[in-house]
Parts: C-alpha cells; structure tokens; sequence
C-alpha cells in the first residue's frame, strides 16, 4: 500500500521524493502548485507511512508499484518529477509507460548508473545500515546534502529532514542503497521520450556531480543549473524551484 496526500485539482503533478525522506519534504511545492495543479505526493515503499517486505527491491518494481498504485487513483497522463532517488524511480516508470506519461523532471538527479566509486559507497551504507540502524546513519547522511557553507543558516531546515529521514524503515533503506547501486543506464530511454523533460542541477551537489549533469544537458528539454546549490534545492533555494517546477508544468500542458 503506498501513502500519499494531494492538493488540488486538474493535470496531475506527482512529487517523487529522494531516499532518506517522505512525500512531506514536499509540502511547500504542494501548497504553492495545487492552486494550478492536482499535486500528489507518494511516500516510496520502505519511507513515511508505506511499507516495504523486505529488504531487497528494484526500481523497475517500484515503478510497477507506482504504476498501480496511478491506476486505482485514477492519476492518468501525470507530469512526474523526482528528486535524486525519486528521479531514478521517475526513469523506470519512464520506461514502463513511456508515453503514458505527459513530462517528466529530475531534481539533482541522473540517467546515468553509479560507477564503481559509487557502487563501493552503496555497499559501505548497506554494512553501515546493518550495524548501526536508521538513526545513526540519518543524522551523519542529511547534513553533507547542504552546502557547508549554509549549514548553520538552514539549521532548522536540516533538523526537519534529519526527523523525516528518521520514518525510514531499515529495511528500505536497506533495499534502495542496494536499488541505487544496480540501477542501470537509462540515457537513451530518456533522449527517446518526446515529451517535455526538465533537469535542476545545483553546482555545489556533492551527491550528483555538476559534470554529470552538464553530461547529459542535452537530453533535456529545459535544464537549470542552480549556482551554490547542493543537493537539496528545494529546500536551500525553495521560491526560485517552485516556480521553475511551476513554469515547466504550464509549458507542458
């Protein structure tokens, strides 16, 4: 069973959240969107109030989750965006429905696979995880996805995230850091949609490298390179995203 909330009415808007987090990191877009669009904000398997059996999924399983889970709630022709873990999951529902979906939008994410650097940092969060549990892995994990140089002014917003990450269960964690690590390469699935594709990337992301991005610009109908942004744009720069998230929805209608 996948949790959510929604605002609003009229050409679905779905908000795909990034790992350690839930459908609530999203509540501020949710409030400025819904007056335009149905804005519905899923929490993953395994994050918030959804379940996870397991400690081992895929994102093509996920996708066929959310696909579903689209069905019942009669969320047809959405605009999906995902940030980081949530735009991996927005590339295989990509490649589920293809043209079922209306536009798609990455935040600080990529079509790209991890590399063997990224592969090994995967597998030290898994032993990690095991060890030493959700709580002790959040509270060292959130804070690096600001940039250091505005950790102390976004302190509360940082403490916020670190609470939310705190609702992930271990075995989701568990299970996406294993996603993560063996997803593959879905550049070409991404040239081949014709429909509208936003990327926002930050300069100071230590997660997704602004190299990465710039890579694979040209895939992308709109990109936006947010400068001394990290990871986490919607939170250290959350006016100036909304309304590009808002003025690309409009485009694509």
């Amino acid at each position: 069973m996948i949790h959510f909330f929604e605002k609003g009415s009229g050409q679905p808007l779905v908000l795909i959240h990034g790992f350690c987090e839930s459908g609530r990191m999203w509540n501020y877009f949710a409030e400025e969107l819904s007056a335009y669009f149905r804005v519905i904000c899923p929490d993953l398997p395994g994050f918030g109030d959804s379940p996870i059996f397991g400690d081992r999924i895929t994102l093509e399983e996920v996708a066929v989750q959310l696909e579903e889970w689209m069905a019942e709630n009669h969320i047809q022709d959405p605009i999906v965006i995902g940030h980081s873990l949530g735009g991996y999951v927005t590339l295989a529902l990509l490649e589920l429905m293809g043209s079922g979906l209306k536009a798609i939008g990455l935040f600080h994410s990529t079509a790209f696979p991890d590399d063997e650097e990224k592969k090994e940092m995967r597998n030290r969060t898994i032993t990690f995880l095991k060890k030493n549990g959700v709580e002790k892995f959040v509270t060292s994990f959130v804070p690096p996805l600001f940039p250091e140089n505005r950790r102390e002014e976004l302190a509360a917003e940082i403490q916020a995230a670190i609470e939310d990450a705190k609702r992930s269960s271990l075995d989701g964690l568990i299970a996406y850091a294993g996603a993560m690590r063996d997803r593959k390469d879905r550049v070409e699935i991404l040239r081949n949609f014709k429909g509208p594709k936003l990327l926002i990337a930050g300069t100071e992301d230590g997660a997704v490298k602004i190299e990465a991005s710039r890579a694979q610009q040209d895939a992308f109908s709109h990109y936006i390179e947010l400068h001394g942004v990290g990871h986490m744009g919607m939170v250290e720069e959350r006016e100036k995203t909304v309304e590009v998230v808002r003025e690309f929805c409009l485009r694509s209608l």
